[in-house]
């Protein structure tokens, strides 16, 4: 470990080196950076280490690797600053993927005979964490995210899970509302931040207690590395979370840890390249008699549009959407040249999938969701109005 490492990541969340009003650029370009140090990398490198130095009383942040690691220590520190920028007392857990994020506030803080709301429509993994809560005695309800419908089934429940915008169906709830909702029943919320992430929404500053996301998608934005985090208020509740990374070790390797703050410096200029593109295909999309049930919280037309106006800042990187029949879809994916035929979303290359190959989506056999990428806009709508012709056939 190296001496500004050492210095600099004693596990504190440190005041930022930008100003409080910084915009959302410069905010992830120097996010959780350590102070500078002459001679030493702006960004330190991965700290490989799985035991520390420690003589006497085991005291200080870092005795052994699956507790703590100053590579984590300072990611943990950027995305905070893009969660809650400003806000004391926000705690941020960085781990291994996104399923092992969601699963760390899910079994962290349902007990048996508790109860939990989850979003019936929302990240195919869900039913598998459902499974397992009701092999231990949790209750678990689910409702869609539209329409606030989760409102119907929360009295009672423990934790509410808010997926907005959903996946793959780009509904959105009015998140303010059901976090007052939940608080005023003594249950507390999680939200997935995943689709929209922290420069679109911000979930800790609408209410809720905790943000979670996989940091695989549109965080890292480069399809290379596996990560998750939680964002929360500080407490016993995110204590709780800490234990609970501890006891099942699920936790990055420092390698991916620095990978994923190296990416943050271009979250901006992704993201606003990415939504940006992402409103001009769902324009041109609108227009082609072929496409049914458009969904872009972007469009002004769109369903969402107005509630999500109203707490999001970007829409998004992905637009879905329906093609007649299965077989119109597979042609429309093979006859693709810009965009490739991949599951997950938020990378700088385009990728597209029939949903409906999976199973476990309520999605028509031709439902189609696009993740738009970084290339040029011009080309890539171009390039999806020639496969929807050539797919006619």
């Amino acid at each position: 470990m190296n001496d500004s490492a050492a210095k600099d990541t004693d596990g504190a969340r440190k005041e930022p080196c930008f100003p409080a009003d910084a915009g959302d650029g410069t905010r992830a370009v120097r996010a959780g950076l350590p102070e500078p140090v002459k001679h030493e990398p702006t960004l330190p490198g991965p700290v490989f280490a799985a035991h520390f130095h420690l003589p006497g009383e085991p005291t200080g942040p870092y005795t052994y690797g699956r507790d703590e690691n100053p590579t984590w220590t300072l990611l943990e520190r950027a995305i905070g600053e893009l969660e809650a920028p400003g806000r004391s007392g926000v705690e941020t857990l960085v781990f291994a993927s996104g399923m092992a994020a969601i699963s760390s506030v899910l079994f962290s803080q349902l007990r048996a005979g508790d109860a939990v709301v989850l979003p019936g429509d929302g990240y195919q993994a869900l039913p598998l964490a459902s499974e397992q809560l009701q092999a231990y005695g949790i209750e678990v309800r689910t409702a869609p995210t539209g329409g606030d419908a989760q409102l119907d089934v929360l009295d009672g429940a423990r934790l509410l899970w808010i997926e907005s915008p959903s996946n793959p169906g780009l509904d959105v709830c009015d998140i303010r509302r059901l976090v007052q909702a939940a608080h005023a029943r003594g249950a507390l919320v999680a939200v997935d931040n995943t689709l929209a992430t922290p420069l679109g929404q911000r979930p800790l500053a609408l209410g809720a207690d905790f943000s979670v996301a996989s940091g695989t998608k549109q965080l890292t934005g480069h399809g290379d590395i596996l990560l998750g985090y939680v964002a929360g208020r500080g407490g016993e509740a995110m204590a709780a979370v800490r234990r609970w990374r501890k006891i099942v070790g699920a936790i990055p390797g420092p390698m991916e840890a620095w990978l994923a703050h190296r990416s943050l410096a271009t979250l901006q200029l992704r993201v606003d390249r990415q939504n940006a593109s992402a409103l001009e295909l769902a324009k041109a999309l609108r227009g082609r008699p072929e496409v049914t049930g458009l969904r872009y919280p972007g469009l002004p037309d769109d369903p969402s549009h107005r509630t999500a106006s109203q707490q999001m800042r970007r829409y998004g990187c992905v637009v879905s959407f329906t093609l007649p029949t299965r077989a119109r879809a597979e042609r429309f994916l093979d006859a693709l040249r810009l965009v490739d035929d991949a599951t997950s979303f938020g990378g700088v290359r385009s990728t597209a999938e029939r949903r409906g190959r999976w199973g476990g989506d309520a999605v028509p056999e031709g439902f189609i969701r696009m993740s738009v990428g970084a290339e040029d806009p011009g080309d890539l709508v171009a390039d999806v109005l020639r496969a929807l012709d050539e797919s006619a056939h």
